[in-house]
This record gives C-alpha cells, sequence and structure tokens, in this order.
C-alpha cells in the first residue's frame, strides 16, 4: 500500500514535468537507442515524434551533455507562429545570434573583435527586416484542386484510391504555396543569400579568435508551428549557414507536419534526408506494444524515484493489465500515458489498497481519443484536416461494417 502523501508528491512531480521549460531543470532523458548521443554529436540531424514523446527534453538534455568545447543554442519556433515569411526566417536569424551576444564572455571570453561580428550581423539583420517586402510578380489565388473527401458519400471507397487522392492533392498544395512564398518575397531572399557569403566569412573570423568554444549547435524547436509553406525556406538557409562551418542544426518537429526539403523547378529547397541531415525517431508505436511499454515504465519509475517511492511501491499501483491498457489508452506517447495516469490517480483510494486495473483506465479512453482528435485538428490545416479526418471515420466506419475490433 502506497500513502496518500506519497501519491500527493507523485501527482506534484508529475505535474510540473509533464512540460519541459527552457531553464526549468528537467528529469532526465531516457535515452532510447542512440538519441542522446545523436543529439549531442557534430552532425545535422531531425528529431521526429509526435507530441509528447520527449523531443524538447532530448534537446535541453543533450545541452547539458555536449562537449567542452560545444555550445548549444536553442530557439522555439512556437515564438515565431503565425509570422510572415521571409521575416520568420530573419527573426530565427536574428535569436541565433542575439543569443550569441548574451554569452559571449561566459563561452568565448572578453574579444573586442568578437562582439564587433555579432552586432555588426544583428544590425544588418534588424536594417533587413524592417525593409519592405518586394513583390515582383503577380500572385495568382491557387484553385481548388480536385474534389473534397467526404465522410458520408466516400465510405465506401476503397483504401487504396482514399491514398491516391489524398496523397496526389497535397502535394500539388504543397507545391502550390511553396511557390506562391517564393515569389511573393523573392527580392528579400535574393538580399538574403547575396549576404549569405559574407556573412558566412564573418561566422568564420568569429570562430578563428575564438579559444574556448570550437562548435555551436543550433537547436530549433517544433518546426511544425511555422507556416507549412515557408519551412523548407527556413531550413534551406539554415542548412546552408551550417554548410563548411563548425554550426550544425538539430531541428525537433512533426514529421506529418513538416516540409524540410521540396524540389522547385529542378532546384532542391530545404535539406534532404540521409544526404543533407540524419534522422532522430524517438516515436513510441504500437509496432512493437512490448518496448513501448517497456520505455514508457522507465520514465515513470524516475518520477517515482523523484517522488520517493520504491520500485516495490509503484508496481502496486497497477493490477492485472493496468499499465499496459494505460500504454494502449495513452497511445503509446509518455505524456499521454503520464496525463491519463495523473486523471486515474485522483480517483485510487490510497488508504484503502485502490489500485488501477484495465476497468479504470477503460473509463477515461474516449476523452483521451476526443482530445487526440483535436490535437490532429491543431496539427493540420484547410483541406489536410478534412482529408486526414475522412480517413479517420472511413476506416472507421469500414471496421465497424466488417465487425471487426477497433479500439477507443
Amino acid at each position: 500500500m502506497v500513502s496518500s502523501k506519497k501519491l500527493d508528491t507523485l501527482r506534484t512531480v508529475i505535474t510540473e514535468n509533464l512540460r519541459v521549460q527552457r531553464d526549468g531543470q528537467p528529469i532526465e532523458y531516457i535515452n532510447v537507442g542512440t538519441a542522446l548521443q545523436d543529439a549531442c554529436s557534430r552532425q545535422n540531424h531531425a528529431i521526429f515524434a509526435r507530441r509528447g514523446c520527449g523531443k524538447t527534453l532530448l534537446l535541453h538534455f543533450s545541452a547539458s551533455k555536449m562537449p567542452a568545447d560545444a555550445r548549444p543554442i536553442y530557439l522555439n519556433c512556437e515564438e515565431f507562429k503565425r509570422h510572415s515569411f521571409p521575416n520568420v526566417l530573419i527573426e530565427i536569424l536574428s535569436s541565433i545570434f542575439r543569443e550569441l551576444n548574451r554569452n559571449l564572455h561566459g563561452w568565448f571570453g572578453r574579444q573586442r573583435q568578437s562582439k564587433k561580428i555579432v552586432q555588426d550581423i544583428i544590425e544588418r539583420l534588424d536594417i533587413l527586416k524592417k525593409s519592405a517586402d518586394a513583390r515582383s510578380e503577380e500572385v495568382k489565388t491557387r484553385s481548388s484542386i480536385g474534389s473534397e473527401v467526404g465522410t458520408d458519400a466516400s465510405l465506401g471507397a476503397k483504401a487504396d484510391t482514399l491514398d491516391l487522392k489524398i496523397g496526389a492533392k497535397a502535394n500539388i498544395s504543397k507545391k502550390d504555396e511553396i511557390e506562391i512564398s517564393f515569389k511573393s518575397h523573392r527580392d528579400k531572399l535574393q538580399e538574403l543569400d547575396n549576404w549569405l557569403p559574407s556573412l558566412k566569412d564573418s561566422i568564420r573570423e568569429f570562430f578563428r579568435i575564438s579559444s574556448n568554444v570550437k562548435v555551436v549547435i543550433i537547436q530549433v524547436d517544433d518546426l511544425y508551428h511555422l507556416r507549412r509553406s515557408d519551412q523548407a525556406f527556413v531550413v534551406d538557409y539554415i542548412h546552408r549557414l551550417c554548410k563548411d562551418l563548425p554550426l550544425y542544426f538539430k531541428i525537433a518537429t512533426l514529421r506529418h507536419a513538416s516540409t524540410l526539403y521540396v524540389d522547385r523547378d529542378g532546384q532542391p529547397v530545404g535539406a534532404q534526408e540521409r544526404h543533407d541531415y540524419q534522422p532522430i525517431n524517438i516515436d513510441y508505436t504500437f509496432g512493437d506494444f512490448k518496448k513501448t511499454a517497456a520505455q514508457n515504465w522507465p520514465i515513470l519509475e524516475k518520477f517515482a524515484e523523484k517522488a520517493r517511492l520504491s520500485k516495490e511501491e509503484l508496481k502496486f499501483l497497477f493490477k492485472g493489465e493496468g499499465f499496459n491498457r494505460l500504454v494502449m489508452a495513452g497511445g503509446g506517447v509518455p505524456r499521454d500515458v503520464l496525463s491519463l495516469f495523473l486523471e486515474i490517480l485522483s480517483d485510487v483510494d490510497a488508504d484503502n489498497g485502490g489500485r488501477i486495473g484495465k476497468d479504470e483506465v477503460r473509463i477515461i479512453s474516449k476523452s483521451n481519443f476526443e482530445r487526440k482528435i483535436e490535437e490532429l485538428k491543431q496539427d493540420s490545416k484547410g483541406e489536410e484536416q478534412d482529408d486526414l479526418l475522412g480517413g479517420i471515420y472511413i476506416l472507421r466506419q469500414f471496421c465497424l461494417q466488417k465487425k471487426k475490433y477497433i479500439s477507443g
């Protein structure tokens, strides 16, 4: 039996650590494969996982494990949400160099020349941001392509037909939006491109006179908050900025809501997977449920340890298939599993030996499914949202008609 006081402490510890804050003291990252090692390495990476799987925690925790001559610069793209392009790229670059400027003394020592280099870059970016966005070509609004996928009329559609419909329309829409974004801001982008060689020369000089720090890791968190049509241009510039310099990027994002690379009229834009960066996949899926459950348990154990619960006391909180059902209900995502655990824990009567079983989990599963649908709406947009939701309900109807079991 676990005392009510210990359970209250456990609730507090989990609640305060469900979301990782930049300047907080994050709980230790439970390493999955080589993710932590890769996040510290001198290589470009994109970290892919659903929300709540630990992308931000991995970035923050890896910052404390880097070699002595490497320093991280962290920025969260949520701060630039709905900002116009290409100003959002200028703001991101400005944030990077302002962070360098703030840490000049602690990282690089008192170097007057270093300070001048960084301040000159910041001033140039400020001037560029204030300049008008020139529109050299008329931008035509793209026409609606194809018919919408209906959730009622298409219930009998075959899965392969649905995939073709959704895939073709999404690809055309993405290319059109990227082309519009490029044409709308061609002149300002051209100015940024023309400046890039001299900007890189300034950075080389900066590192040449540095006696302490030899490498900077640029951590770009939650890229998916930027407009989908702008993401490849932002990634493209960061990639070209880092190339042949002691700069490396770590981009954390949702794979299904991100465009890191496009081919624009035969000209590559962005960074290409396996060529320009290596992927770090830290998603928790049901492809191997035993592995996913085994990965979630140490995370809960780490919180219990901080709350001074023994492993035996933590195990006592569950009965039968309770924990496995909790992992299922949370979709394998650690944050969701922990959130559901908190909900159930509030109904556990510790003084009377209350425990968590499959029945307790089943009650809250429906509300979690509804929350997931809302998250899907937030992570997608417009036609993508309609297609994704339409696909979910087509599959649901198919399963019900065929009398197949469907969870949730």
